[in-house]
């Protein structure tokens, strides 16, 4: 098992350097800069920029430099000094611009991920038990609209139909009263009733599909061989159901580890956006935008080292659950 931890681990060096270029890279490939808009900006606001004011912007945020020398100045600055950088946009660290969101976009995934873990877990057994039942089709039919229809459209039809009937307004998550007040027992008891429909309306597509999932794969094992022979053998139906095949179907949530780590981060970010949550996703959007290569890029790395990091304890645990992984792991 060590070996193969082992094993695993140095093949993550290579694939962290080659995702950090991959990363600066793309963030850069929009024609212009942060500068070209900043400039575009006072130009529009009826400021005049000259050639030397221009060049003194340039040297004040590195863009002067190649883009080798740039990447290098901030993987530096990331690995020696763990500084992610300056947010041009916001004019501070890129750790403070996310470090006041970070903590609303964990708390609204954390409660999102369990919601989906409660309801579609049940829902998946229970399918696959009473396979083609009325309420078989139904959870069926209603797992195929929350695969289909996007999250932040449900919003906006949540929101509108509200509004519209009751003249209330849900977006945000927090009263007017409490949105710039710092943090005290009232806050979160004003912030727990609006945080229901975000955690909801996140929840609807990964409980759609993880409830196809589950049911899918305990039909599969209930089919098998094992399970034949125990009823065979009179176990009781329930003793044997929760004993092996549905420990074994479960094993698919591991897998998505990888998967949830960055999930806890990123957040929905255009259902975020609909509803107008504090979180960091409209702060990357408007990275993206705006060309702020730093909070965007940085945005962006650790998304992806949370995913590397997240499939990593994945294989790790499917490895120790299953010794054929391992041993044919280490063997490639």
């Amino acid at each position: 098992m060590l070996n193969y931890i082992g094993y695993r681990v140095l093949q993550l060096i290579p694939l962290l350097i080659a995702i950090s270029i991959i990363v600066f890279f793309i963030i850069q490939l929009p024609p212009g800069d942060f500068l070209s808009t900043y400039i575009q900006q006072l130009e529009l606001s009826g400021t005049k920029v000259d050639a030397g004011t221009i060049l003194n912007l340039q040297r004040q945020y590195g863009l002067d430099q190649p883009f080798i020398v740039q990447y290098l100045i901030w993987i530096k600055n990331i690995v020696v000094n763990g500084d992610l950088g300056r947010s041009f946009q916001w004019n501070q660290p890129v750790s403070e611009v996310l470090g006041g969101r970070l903590m609303l976009t964990m708390v609204i995934s954390v409660v999102s991920l369990i919601f989906v873990w409660i309801v579609a877990i049940p829902i998946g057994i229970y399918s696959a038990v009473r396979q083609y039942s009325i309420l078989d089709y139904v959870f069926t039919f209603i797992g195929f609209i929350g695969l289909a229809v996007p999250g932040f459209l449900i919003a906006l039809v949540v929101l509108y139909f509200v509004f519209a009937t009751t003249g209330v307004s849900l977006s945000g998550l927090f009263s007017p009263e409490y949105v710039d007040a710092p943090w005290s027992m009232a806050k979160v008891m004003d912030m727990l009733p609006r945080l229901v429909l975000p955690v909801v309306i996140i929840g609807m597509s990964g409980t759609a599909g993880l409830i196809r999932v589950m049911r899918g794969m305990l039909l599969d094992e209930l089919s098998k061989q094992y399970v034949i022979t125990a009823r065979a053998k009179g176990v009781e139906s329930k003793k044997l159901l929760f004993k092996y095949p549905v420990r074994m179907a479960i094993n698919p949530l591991i897998s998505t580890i990888g998967w949830t780590l960055p999930a806890l981060i990123s957040g929905e970010a255009i259902v975020s956006i609909v509803m107008n949550l504090p979180t960091t996703g409209p702060v990357l959007l408007r990275a993206l935008m705006f060309q702020d290569m730093y909070l965007a890029g940085s945005f962006l790395l650790i998304v992806s080292v949370l995913t590397v990091i997240g499939t990593l304890i994945s294989d790790i645990l499917l490895a120790w659950l299953d010794p054929r992984i391992r041993f044919g792991g280490v063997a490639d």
